[in-house]
């Protein structure tokens, strides 16, 4: 381990493939982490609104037959309140003026959260005879919808950020091995096998992924950090739900290095066809 490589890259070279690689990776981690981060704010989302429903009644009439439904399922119910009269006023004052007629056709409204699923699919049966159930996860699947094309989009941004790294690693090795023809027709001649000079390219681009990936991954998340705390700051909705937990920190700790092993391949991979072509 502890021995030199026959040839090595100018600094210029050297300098500039670093940089590539480091863009690069920070651009890969924060494709991943955004991916993640909205990825866990999708699935804290749906189980935060699963089980609540609003009932609205236009019928006043049926008021009463709403009361009893939820009070003869109680076993089957979390919470249920009636959203009161001066809470509906707040809700529509951008359609009521101060004393507007329209009041006195204010429907009335319980928001409910069930125990489970199930009991909210045959109590909601029941409630609709007599009124309008709605969902909240109907209700935010527009919003349910937009996170999942946003991931998409982030895995989009993460595969053309492997391809380019994937085309700058193949670059490092021809250009290196063009750089060095007469080294490698020198080591041929003395009976250096194709395995050997693949390694010395392997070390050579190994130190410059390290190197690059290193200052990527560390320039990345501060920057992810920043763009999550920025989301939270919308307090309410999908955006304030994003974060990254255990497992997508690890996914994150685990790009760079993944990205170091499949150059290191890569660099073998391309170096022995080079090799075999002369």
């Amino acid at each position: 381990m502890g021995k030199k490589t026959v040839f090595s890259l100018v600094r210029e070279q050297s300098v500039f493939m670093t940089v590539i690689m480091s863009l690069l990776t920070f651009l890969a981690v924060m494709a991943l982490g955004i991916a993640l981060s909205i990825g866990t704010g999708v699935a804290r989302w749906n189980a935060q609104w699963d089980l609540f429903a609003t009932v609205q009644v236009t019928n006043t009439d049926n008021a009463p037959k709403i009361q009893k439904i939820l009070k003869d399922n109680d076993s089957k119910i979390e919470s249920s309140r009636e959203i009161s009269e001066s809470e509906m006023s707040s809700l529509m004052r951008p359609w009521i003026s101060g004393g507007g007629a329209l009041k006195n056709y204010l429907p009335k409204m319980w928001e409910v959260k069930f125990k489970s699923e199930s009991d909210m699919e045959k109590i909601s049966k029941s409630l609709s005879q007599h009124a309008r159930v709605l969902t909240h996860a109907d209700a935010l699947s527009p919003s349910i919808s937009s996170g999942w094309q946003m991931i998409l989009i982030a895995f989009l941004i993460l595969a053309m950020t492997l391809g380019a790294i994937t085309t700058c690693v193949s670059y490092i090795a021809r250009n290196t091995a063009m750089l060095h023809k007469r080294e490698l027709e020198i080591l041929n001649q003395i009976g250096a096998t194709d395995s050997f000079v693949a390694r010395q390219m392997q070390i050579i681009v190994a130190k410059i992924c390290i190197v690059a990936d290193a200052i990527g991954f560390i320039v990345a998340i501060p920057v992810l950090l920043l763009v999550i705390s920025a989301a939270h700051s919308a307090r309410v909705g999908l955006m304030a739900t994003l974060s990254i937990n255990s497992f997508g920190w690890v996914c994150l700790v685990l790009l760079p290095i993944l990205i170091t092993i499949f150059a290191i391949w890569m660099t073998r991979r391309t170096t022995l066809k080079i090799l075999q072509n002369e």
